[in-house]
């Protein structure tokens, strides 16, 4: 099957022409050599400031001042045990993990894994457009329908920068990262931290049968299920030759340190942006409407610390939009691939996940109340993505030295049975 210049560019590259090295593996000499092999982990790192954190983490504070602050510290722990294993896994197979579960599991498996994915990836898609149309309507003035189609083809445009290789694709990437970054950095030091409330809300308690609905939200907004399935495509080849410097314990903890390294800035920094927006909320808008919308939140911003503010949360708002929505499209192209074997022009994949985020705006669906939901789908959506990872990465016959220690999968199945007990909480909940 040929692929036309467009699919190839937004394929990982080791489905297109196999592992290619880019960077030597770090050698003892020094740490210049690491940094050149960062770049996979900020990727990934997008999806979890995407516009759905916005409305969850705002929603969660505004409602229940510090109360959840600590499901975003534990949820952030987790994505980085996460994002650490999936890395892993590229990094000692040469494969990504959608690829992986078609080759070792049965067809039924395979096929049902791959139509959760899609479900996935369409609730990311509401949570990217919608959020990226509502920072063009709150900057511009944009229409909600047309800022979704404008959001879109940014993405669209992104995501050709991995034509000229992963590291200008990357770089935007991150860039759009830090103005996402600096954004919130600004806000936050404006409206002051209670510092005392901080260490209360890292006790672990809930509020409610709606902060459980949060969390579950707040968790899917960090746990990205679509992400683990990317980071895995983007590690292959990045770390040098692999099978030779792994093949002795001292060049796999070379390699693996430079991969942690990269996961730990990458996820810390997101983890920072995620806990400034429910501080935020919890600080200004606590017991008040203002965060009953992404339009409340700016215009309240605007209200108690200035113009400043409300433009900074708008442009991180819409850096959020076109950054994770073209690593959401990445991941709708590494799902199928990996899974069917099967790829489609990316135009059409991109309209066939547009259609319901589009339906949203244009028949005035409330953008905050779809963003909060597409999250809780998200969650439901990690078991299916997290559990596969694990048992693979904890299977000698396939990763060889590179296996997880037990104690590494025990930790992970304990994250999973978590995951799954909150999610059928939320579940237990309604039927009640």
């Amino acid at each position: 099957m040929y692929l036309s210049k467009t699919e190839a560019a937004v394929l990982p590259t080791t489905l297109v022409a196999g592992p290619r090295p880019v960077a030597p593996a770090p050698g003892p000499a020094g740490r210049r050599r690491i940094w050149p092999m960062l770049g996979p982990a900020f990727v990934a790192a997008v999806a979890y400031v995407d516009p759905g954190n916005f409305a969850t983490n705002f929603s969660g504070g505004a409602t229940f001042g510090y109360t959840l602050l600590w499901v975003i510290v534990a949820a952030n722990l987790m994505a980085m045990l996460i994002q650490s294993l999936t890395a892993k896994l590229g990094m000692a197979t040469g494969r990504d993990l959608a690829t992986l579960c078609r080759e070792r599991f049965p067809r039924p498996v395979t096929w049902g894994l791959w139509v959760q994915a899609e479900a996935v990836a369409i609730a990311t898609d509401v949570a990217e457009i919608v959020g990226g149309a509502v920072a063009l309507n709150l900057l511009f003035g944009v229409p909600l329908p047309i800022g979704g189609v404008i959001t879109a083809v940014v993405a669209f445009v992104l995501l050709a920068a991995q034509s000229r290789g992963h590291r200008p694709f990357e770089r935007v990437i991150t860039g759009l990262l830090l103005v996402i970054g600096l954004g919130f950095g600004y806000t936050l030091v404006g409206s002051g931290v209670d510092m005392g409330g901080v260490a209360g809300g890292m006790v672990p308690s809930f509020e409610g049968a709606d902060s459980v609905l949060l969390a579950t939200g707040i968790l899917g907004a960090t746990v990205m299920p679509h992400v683990i399935y990317v980071h895995s495509a983007l590690t292959p080849g990045r770390y040098g030759d692999v099978v030779t410097a792994g093949r002795t314990a001292e060049g796999r903890g070379r390699l693996l340190r430079a991969q942690r390294l990269d996961v730990l800035l990458a996820m810390g920094l997101a983890g920072l942006v995620n806990a400034a927006m429910l501080i935020i909320a919890a600080q200004l808008f606590t017991g008040g409407n203002d965060a009953d919308s992404l339009e409340g939140i700016h215009a309240g911003l605007g209200d108690q610390l200035g113009t400043g503010a409300a433009l900074a949360f708008a442009l991180a708002l819409l850096a959020s939009g076109f950054a994770s929505s073209s690593v959401g499209t990445h991941a709708g192209q590494v799902v199928m691939a990996g899974f069917l074997r099967r790829h489609i022009p990316v135009l059409a994949r991109r309209l066939i996940t547009l259609a319901p985020a589009l339906a949203v705006l244009v028949f005035g669906g409330d953008p905050t109340t779809a963003l909060v939901w597409s999250q809780v789908v998200l969650s439901f959506g990690i078991p299916f993505a997290l559990v596969p990872l694990l048992w693979l990465t904890g299977s000698r016959d396939l990763m060889g030295g590179w296996v997880n220690r037990r104690t590494t999968t025990l930790v992970g199945a304990v994250v999973a049975a978590l995951i799954i007990g909150l999610n059928g909480h939320l579940l237990l909940g309604f039927v009640l």
